[in-house]
């Protein structure tokens, strides 16, 4: 799930402003308890009477004139239900700290099938779709929500399924790797080296990470490949070494990064080389704790607000969230922030997605471009003494 699509950043005064506000906003709403939004009684059910015919009783949830009606698709069975449910706790999370009291979010469960819960959530009258997780399931909805003209903001981070009126909020591993190189490079090193997963994931972040570096005036003078075979890594690894780099790209998590740096410390090569990681380190709580990453660089969202809302999430529902519900939170805060300018009964104003000063939320500033795509705002932290520092804050504008 990623792609290599290099995301530059430039100012703009717009989103700094917003974005201030917003993320004040968000603060204040998120250090009160949260107001508990009663749902609407449902009117009595009347038994009709033998002499009278049965009624054919319309599909669909019942009428709702007051709120917006808006579907979330996530797993809430099977094997990624820990993270479906966690998308659906920040969603509802995000509608009490806001008093969105105009918006109604339903949701169906995707391990079902994707495709049926979308033609459910289309029936239903919902005009936004929140979702689906996976890329696998965004292809199977996205024609069904663009057929009947509903926008789909999933939680994909796979630029593939993007565009036609289907945007993904997902972390972009693209976007920091690009992000990482840049302050590498502005350090002082003009000599990469990259360490690669086999698989879709490897191919994007090789491809990423050579525009990257290119881009940015450096040279990759090396790069291996491994995979899920015994002994692949340190092969990959003492390849690597060969040659002497300043930098090495490990595109992967973090324990096998972990894993990696001390084969790469016993080769010439990489023996005092910078370690640089990418997003997924962020997912990783104990990745300041590994100590053999020592002074290496990632970059990623933002952290400064996730803390706040993981131990307010943790006080409500009874367990630590997962990192990546902060896309449920802010995607509502996104639908919050449009539905002023939303009547309720009309079709969402898709055109609003696309607005030039971009939204904030948890994870920091972000945009769509006209492929779909949201560009972040990213910071760059440094392992150091058993936690993570942030050496370059994330900017305010793009």
């Amino acid at each position: 799930m990623a792609d290599a699509i290099q995301i530059r950043q430039h100012k703009r005064r717009g989103i700094m402003r917003w974005a201030a506000i917003g993320l004040m906003t968000m603060v204040a709403a998120c250090s009160s308890g949260p107001r508990i939004i009663p749902e609407p009684e449902r009117p009595p059910v009347t038994q009709p009477t033998p002499t009278q015919p049965d009624v054919p009783v319309d599909p669909g949830l019942p009428q709702d004139e007051a709120r917006h009606r808006v579907a979330l698709l996530v797993p809430m069975s099977g094997t990624n239900a820990g993270v479906g449910r966690s998308l659906a706790n920040a969603t509802q999370l995000a509608l009490l700290d806001t008093n969105a009291d105009n918006i109604r979010i339903t949701t169906y469960d995707t391990a079902t099938g994707a495709a049926a819960a979308a033609t459910q959530a289309i029936a239903d009258g919902n005009g936004l779709i929140l979702g689906p997780l996976l890329a696998d399931d965004v292809r199977a909805v996205s024609p069904i929500a663009r057929r009947a003209h509903v926008p789909l903001l999933s939680f994909s981070n796979d630029v593939s399924v993007a565009g036609n009126g289907t945007y993904i909020l997902g972390y972009v591993p693209s976007q920091s790797i690009g992000r990482v190189v840049d302050y590498a490079r502005s350090s002082g090193i003009t000599d990469f080296a990259g360490l690669m997963p086999g698989g879709l994931y490897g191919e994007r972040a090789s491809t990423a990470f050579l525009r990257a570096v290119e881009d940015a005036g450096g040279r990759v003078v090396a790069m291996e490949t491994y995979d899920g075979r015994s002994g692949s890594l340190a092969s990959a690894a003492n390849r690597l070494g060969a040659d002497p780099f300043q930098a090495v790209l490990i595109a992967g998590s973090g324990d096998t990064a972990a894993a990696a740096v001390p084969l790469l410390r016993r080769t010439d090569g990489g023996a005092t080389a910078r370690v640089l990681g990418t997003e997924l380190w962020n997912s990783d709580s104990s990745i300041g704790s590994k100590s053999a990453l020592e002074g290496a660089f990632f970059a990623s969202v933002s952290n400064n607000y996730y803390r706040q809302y993981a131990a307010k999430y943790r006080s409500r529902f009874g367990s630590a969230p997962y990192r990546l519900s902060t896309l449920g939170y802010d995607s509502v805060l996104l639908t919050v922030r449009i539905a002023r300018d939303w009547r309720v009964g009309q079709p969402f104003p898709e055109g609003r997605l696309l607005a030039s000063d971009g939204f904030a939320g948890l994870d920091g500033a972000f945009r769509f471009g006209r492929d779909g795509i949201a560009q972040r705002a990213l910071e760059v932290q440094e392992i150091r003494d058993g936690s993570t520092v942030t050496v370059s804050s994330a900017p305010r504008g793009f």
